[in-house]
């Protein structure tokens, strides 16, 4: 092939539960892609195998070669230190000190870069859907977990220690929920996907009753974001509530990045705002306005994201194109 021809990214979001590998253009437009179940039980060794399989798919899939590839960005759960190249604790993944960026250039043959999946959904949500426009940019992704990307100045903004952005871990209600970080109370002990469905499942126990059960045939444990969009519009009440209260949380964790950083454009984005929008995103507007200090929230723009899937693929692009550049 000719040198002219390698001119392609591929941009990998590493889940808890899946691998989604993505390959673009120069211009961010997405050719195609691979997806894998992440297997994490297995150990990082064979993980980073996964993910070095779904990169080869997805390139495949666009009948392409990988000498055409000039670099991959990945996006992993939890602390992440792109310097080095390491994932330095993973949660989800039960990894700590992971040489992810080592490990991968080998089995790909190309430069590889790491960064945090929020950050790396944000400069995702950033580049594709606002042109890298605003210089001042917060993506908060609310899924399994909550998190955030911060753009500041026009960059990745990501602090001291690297790990800028827990925004999950910021406590709304002392002496709450447990959450799994150890503190009572936090963000992502109250509104995410987690939290809601063991809000609604106490509530079953309690003997409330939804509309959830008959849905999922009495199997509460296999709920998805998706079955609480369809018992609300059949008029559930209970689900209604709690998705409500989520919502609330939430607009108060937005007015509180309003009264911090004062950015352009707060975005929403993750697996509970992709199913949920139109249950959530006005309440998540109200409330943060009702909650930012007077003057602070004015001219901001509070919006879902569209990109859905595609913005931890489309940032991991971004990111080996800004590395390389």
């Amino acid at each position: 092939m000719p040198e002219s021809n390698k001119e392609y990214l591929v941009g990998v979001d590493l889940g808890g539960t899946k691998i989604l590998a993505g390959v673009f253009d120069q211009k961010l437009n997405c050719l195609g892609s691979a997806k894998l179940s992440t297997k994490a039980g297995r150990g990082p060794d064979a993980v980073i195998e996964r993910v070095a399989r779904c990169v080869k798919d997805a390139i495949d899939e666009c009948d392409l070669q990988m000498k055409q590839v000039i670099g991959v960005g990945v996006g992993a759960p939890g602390a992440s230190d792109p310097v080095a190249g390491r994932v330095i604790f993973a949660p989800n993944l039960d990894w700590r000190d992971v040489p992810l960026k080592k490990e991968l250039e080998k089995q790909l043959g190309v430069p590889v870069f790491i960064e945090n999946d929020c950050n790396i959904q944000a400069l995702g949500v950033h580049a594709k859907e606002f042109k890298g426009k605003p210089q001042h940019l917060v993506g908060i992704f609310i899924g399994t977990g909550i998190g955030a990307g911060l753009i500041l100045d026009g960059k990745l903004y990501s602090g001291f220690n690297r790990t800028a952005g827990e925004i999950g871990h910021m406590v709304l209600e002392v002496g709450g929920p447990k959450c799994n970080c150890g503190n009572r109370g936090c963000f992502e002990a109250l509104a995410s996907r987690t939290a809601i469905f063991k809000r609604i499942q106490s509530a079953v126990k309690d003997g409330q009753k939804t509309i959830l059960t008959e849905i999922l045939e009495g199997h509460l444990k296999d709920m998805r974001s998706g079955d609480l969009r369809k018992a609300i519009r059949r008029g559930d009440k209970l689900v209604e509530k709690i998705v409500e209260e989520a919502a609330e949380y939430t607009g108060i964790a937005v007015a509180n990045v309003i009264n911090l950083l004062n950015p352009e454009v707060v975005v929403l984005g993750g697996g509970v705002m992709d199913a949920l929008e139109d249950e959530m995103l006005a309440i998540i507007v109200e409330t943060a306005h009702d909650n930012a200090m007077p003057g602070t929230d004015k001219g901001i723009e509070i919006v879902a994201s569209k990109l859905g899937d595609e913005a931890g693929i489309t940032g991991g692009a971004v990111l080996a194109k800004q590395n390389l550049g």
